[in-house]
């Protein structure tokens, strides 16, 4: 019989595990909780299927080849938590312990089976990870970004899971409208969220590549950078002044065969000639010159 297809989050995880995942996940481990379909299983590691909601991208090599030679030694204390599919196993959480296991060399890993639907394991993925803190902040707004848009969290929805202020989901989802240049920075962490927030002040693109790239060169603190962002918005635009037409010589020259000859200012434009004097006295003086005064 098929599954009759629900709305929102399947079963609601707000009645399975409530504001806490890392308890519904230690209570899952425990089997302190009842949890549909649960049942520990010893899984091949080729198997299993990375979990594709993981928000976390970056992770450390060097923890995770610790994590594999205390593995190697004492082997997983907290089993993977999966579902099954149609073909093998998906992790739901141990991401960290499923790539630190495969450094070790196991070809066998304990897991605990459960029958969770895809939602929920998209929600389980993502909180799991924000409710640790050890996201980037990009990471982070992705995440968010995941659970408003595939899971139809509201604003307040969203803040109340995530245990922080609306504010700050705003704030932290808005950075994901700065240049991806910019937000690589702030995965490998040479910038933080501090000092690229203030840049989504900034007028266009452009203009936040080249304050992202001096606050890299000088070293800029979060407090410089928010000065430096309103001395750029403060600033006039320049007006570029139209460049001068280049005066063509014989013209030029003509204007000064003239001048010599009259004694007086001349300036040819815009097919006119134009004779300057000062008074009656200087204007006779010209037109006689020219010969256009009567003789009689």
């Amino acid at each position: 019989m098929a599954e009759k297809k629900q709305k929102g989050l399947g079963r609601g995880l707000d009645s399975i595990f409530g504001s806490d995942v890392e308890q519904f996940l230690d209570d899952i481990q425990s089997s302190s909780k009842e949890v549909p379909g649960r049942r520990e299983v010893e899984i091949n590691i080729d198997e299993i299927r990375p979990n594709p909601y993981q928000p976390r991208k970056e992770f450390d090599q060097v923890a995770l080849n610790e994590l594999a030679d205390s593995i190697r030694t004492h082997g997983i204390f907290t089993p993977l938590l999966v579902r099954k599919s149609v073909s093998g196993y998906d992790l739901i959480t141990g991401e960290r312990r499923l790539r630190a296991a495969k450094i070790a060399g196991l070809k066998v890993v304990p897991a605990i089976s459960v029958e969770f639907t895809e939602e929920e394991m998209m929600e389980i993925a993502i909180l799991e990870n924000v409710q640790r803190e050890d996201l980037n902040a990009i990471e982070e707004a992705m995440a968010y970004e995941s659970l408003v848009k595939k899971l139809g969290y509201t604003q307040e929805k969203l803040a109340e899971r995530v245990g922080k202020s609306r504010e700050y989901c705003a704030n932290i989802m808005r950075l994901l409208k700065l240049p991806s240049e910019i937000q690589k920075l702030v995965v490998n962490k040479k910038l933080a969220m501090g000092h690229v927030r203030p840049l989504l002040g900034l007028k266009d693109e452009n203009q936040m590549l080249d304050a992202a790239e001096k606050i890299l060169k000088e070293k800029m603190s979060v407090r410089d950078v928010e000065s430096y962002v309103k001395t750029l918005n403060n600033q006039e635009p320049v007006v570029k002044s139209k460049p001068e037409k280049k005066r063509d010589p014989i013209i030029h020259d003509l204007e000064h065969q003239i001048s010599v000859k009259l004694g007086t200012k001349v300036s040819i434009q815009n097919k006119k000639l134009t004779i300057q004097y000062s008074d009656t006295e200087d204007l006779n003086r010209i037109l006689e010159i020219l010969n256009c005064l009567d003789e009689g």
